[in-house]
């Protein structure tokens, strides 16, 4: 099986929640319908992290929620680990869910209670319990807090339990649905590492990340798709998003004895001074090369003392193919 998850014209509306005001004024109004997805297309492979990128309200979550059974789509049709995701009980084998809802853990319990409580849910056999929560603490970190109630653990240590619990049925496919929002830096760094080197490298864990933080996808993900209104507006590695409707070159000089405007298809974006030193960022029209830059530039008897080129990211990308939906809205 080359993918792990599989997604072909999925399409989800709901109606739309109507306020308490709106029911008192007009009681025999029809609610209005939110379509969340509109035909996704999406292919995650086996082993590999994917993230699901997009702005609150791009159907990230809705998606998630149709991969994990959670969720019936209106059309199309969705596959997990090989399984249509009508297959309930053979899809939720194969997968764990990391989510930030706090709610779903029994707050008077210890972590390790939860934790014996979910491994019945999920059919862990009897005799493998207590061994497999005792390893999953340790490696989540959490075996000398194992036993204080869950209501004074901070952020970061709830959704490490979270994790755990998601890997109590040892499942090949993970779903994280935004796992570092409201995490202070220090502990997103460290979820973030979790992911990747004990996750991914060693469990050989298919990872479908959910997020709208920029760099943690950056930082993490093999490939990536951007969601935006419900549908796929880019998918591929984070270097090819990154690139798309980039046409000109970008470059940081380091210049000495530089003065004045630059003239020709270059066009400084930043311009600082430093004893005696210039700082450019210069763009680069597209026709134009960077050898007809050094040469203007030591014509004029500039000494160029460094010049790095500037790869376009993900952050820059996402502006663009946001406004580009703007634009076609």
């Amino acid at each position: 099986m080359e993918y792990a998850i599989e997604a072909s014209g999925i399409e989800k509306a709901f109606v739309e929640r109507r306020s308490i005001r709106t029911l008192v004024l007009h009681p025999f109004g029809r609610a209005g319908i939110v379509q969340a997805l509109r035909g996704v297309d999406l292919r995650v492979r086996e082993g590999e992290i994917f993230g699901l990128l997009g702005p609150n309200g791009a159907g990230k979550t809705t998606l998630l929620k149709i991969f994990s059974c959670l969720v019936l789509p209106d059309r199309g049709r969705a596959l997990v680990g090989g399984h249509d995701t009508r297959q309930e009980y053979l899809v939720k084998r194969s997968i764990g869910l990391v989510h930030t809802d706090e709610r779903s853990f029994y707050w008077r319990l210890s972590a390790r209670e939860n934790l014996r409580f979910f491994a019945r849910l999920y059919d862990v056999p009897g005799r493998r319990i207590e061994s497999r929560i005792e390893e999953l603490l340790r490696r989540v970190d959490l075996l000398a807090a194992a036993d204080r109630p869950f209501s004074e653990y901070s952020s970061g240590m709830k959704q490490r339990v979270a994790i755990a619990r998601a890997l109590l049925h040892d499942p090949p496919i993970l779903m994280m649905d935004e796992p570092t929002r409201s995490l202070d830096p220090i502990s997103s760094l460290s979820l973030r590492r979790f992911i990747l080197d004990e996750l991914s490298r060693r469990d050989g864990k298919t990872i479908l990340l959910a997020t709208h933080n920029l760099r943690e996808a950056e930082a993490v993900a093999d490939r990536i798709a951007i969601l935006v209104d419900g549908r796929v507006r880019l998918m591929g590695t984070v270097s090819e998003v990154s690139k798309w409707g980039v046409r000109e070159q970008r470059f940081r000089l380091e210049l000495e004895g530089a003065e004045g405007p630059l003239r020709g298809p270059f066009r400084a974006t930043a311009d600082e001074s430093e004893e005696g030193t210039r700082k450019l960022e210069v763009v680069i029209d597209p026709g134009a090369r960077l050898d007809d830059l050094l040469k203007a530039l030591m014509a004029a008897g500039v000494i160029v003392k460094a010049c790095d080129r500037m790869e376009p990211d993900l952050e820059d990308a996402f502006s663009r193919i946001a406004g580009a939906e703007e634009d076609r809205a």
